[in-house]
């Protein structure tokens, strides 16, 4: 996927319309009670202020549309980019105007009065009815505020709203930042051309939400190692025992399926050889760890075992590229917590690749205090599965093509 990236942009005294993922976590009062997502995007935000252009920056925050259903007017202004702005405010030094509405003939004015070096906070994007329609005359009205548009929140490149990927048809040109040009790097070397060999580990409740991503990964990894409440379903399928361990009722053809996959195609497909069960899921529960097959009525599988953990941090030492989708335990419990955190161990002690692909993946390599060790902690769970499942994603397949030698005419560098 060779898009236009923020690099490419001439952007002296130019409109930088960016999208921005600000969905950030909030206390009871709406406050930001986690930066992490909008520090991410400094990076860009700055170089666009570094380059002489006028930042324009929208994002969505929570989902509106419940609070207007419910009548919580209460609960809807919380919803409101005024915390954001407090806080993005404070990482830049000042100089953010936020604005009450995200398009309109008084954002229009605010944007045209604007010296390179502003920066714009448009209100939530969901406020407005046409953005998760994609509706065209949002996308055109979005787009008569920027002279070149800027992609960089990868959390919503998957899906096609008027402000990730309706406004690309109204305005070119339209590049990834680097928070999006990063995550596509990093995909397409696992997708497209990885170091092998390559291994995928998988985890997570349902093999049934899986399948596209199973299936792909078939097709690409020299090693799929599985693990989280979805190992269960792959025993079921091969005629285990997994006690009151979490079934995917669904799954066990989409199990076997897969199972019969791997072995036409030579890769190797590895399954926990012991499973750290419990008699409740609680963290103070009676424990044990038994053989995968070894599982009993009235207890319930949690973790893989020790043996099945070194097992698969051995096939992470012989890889070159790995990919993480989904922890192999109930990790948020720390005696449940031992397989993931072997595995992100592992990882962040081995010359690899290592692609974690956001969600709890995240959520678990964070807890151990390694994101800084992996190459890559992808910022969005659902743009990543997607990317995964080899889908084409429309934020972007919306971003203008690189041109080809000979340069263009769209306001790009080439």
């Amino acid at each position: 996927m060779n898009k236009l990236s923020i690099e490419d942009l001439d952007l002296a005294g130019k409109r930088v319309l960016m999208r921005v993922d600000f969905n950030v976590p909030q206390n009871p009062d709406g406050s930001v009670s986690d930066d992490k997502r909008i520090r991410a995007a400094l990076k860009s935000i700055n170089y666009v202020r570094e380059k002489g252009g006028k930042l324009i920056l929208m994002s969505h925050l929570g989902r509106p549309k419940d609070f207007i259903k419910a009548g919580d007017m209460e609960g809807l202004n919380k919803l409101k980019m005024d915390p954001v702005a407090d806080c993005l405010r404070a990482l830049v030094g000042g100089n953010v105007k936020k604005l009450d509405h995200v398009v309109g003939l008084e954002v229009e004015a605010a944007v045209a009065a604007m010296q390179p070096g502003d920066i714009i906070l448009l209100e939530n994007t969901r406020f407005e009815k046409g953005e998760e329609k994609n509706d065209p005359e949002l996308s055109a009205q979005l787009a008569k505020l920027g002279d070149v548009y800027v992609s960089d929140a990868f959390g919503t490149v998957h899906r096609a709203h008027a402000s990730t990927e309706g406004v690309c048809k109204f305005m070119s040109p339209c590049a990834a930042g680097f928070l999006v040009a990063k995550e596509m790097d990093y995909f397409l070397k696992v997708l497209e051309n990885p170091e092998r060999p390559l291994v995928a580990i998988l985890g997570g409740k349902k093999v049934e939400d899986k399948i596209l991503i199973i299936d792909n990964l078939l097709n690409l990894v020299d090693s799929l190692l599985i693990g989280g409440a979805m190992m269960f379903t792959f025993m079921k399928a091969q005629g285990l025992e997994i006690g009151d361990s979490l079934l995917d009722e669904k799954g066990i053809e989409v199990a076997k399926k897969a199972l019969e996959k791997a072995k036409e195609k030579g890769v190797s497909l590895l399954l926990p050889e012991d499973v750290v069960v419990a008699d409740k899921f609680d963290n103070d529960a009676n424990i044990k760890i038994v053989p995968a097959d070894g599982m009993e009525k009235g207890w319930m599988g949690l973790d893989i075992g020790p043996k099945a953990a070194e097992a698969y941090c051995e096939a992470i030492r012989k890889a070159k590229t790995v990919v993480w989708n989904g922890p192999v335990g109930a990790f948020e419990m720390p005696n449940f917590a031992k397989g993931s955190q072997a595995i992100a161990e592992t990882l962040a002690n081995s010359n690899v690749v290592s692609v974690i692909g956001g969600g709890d993946s995240a959520s678990a390599v964070k807890k151990f205090k390694l994101t800084d060790k992996m190459s890559h902690v992808s910022t969005g769970g659902g743009a990543a599965l997607e990317m995964l499942e080899g889908k084409i994603l429309p934020g972007l397949a919306a971003l203008t093509d690189k041109p080809e030698r000979g340069g263009c005419c769209c306001g790009c560098k080439g």
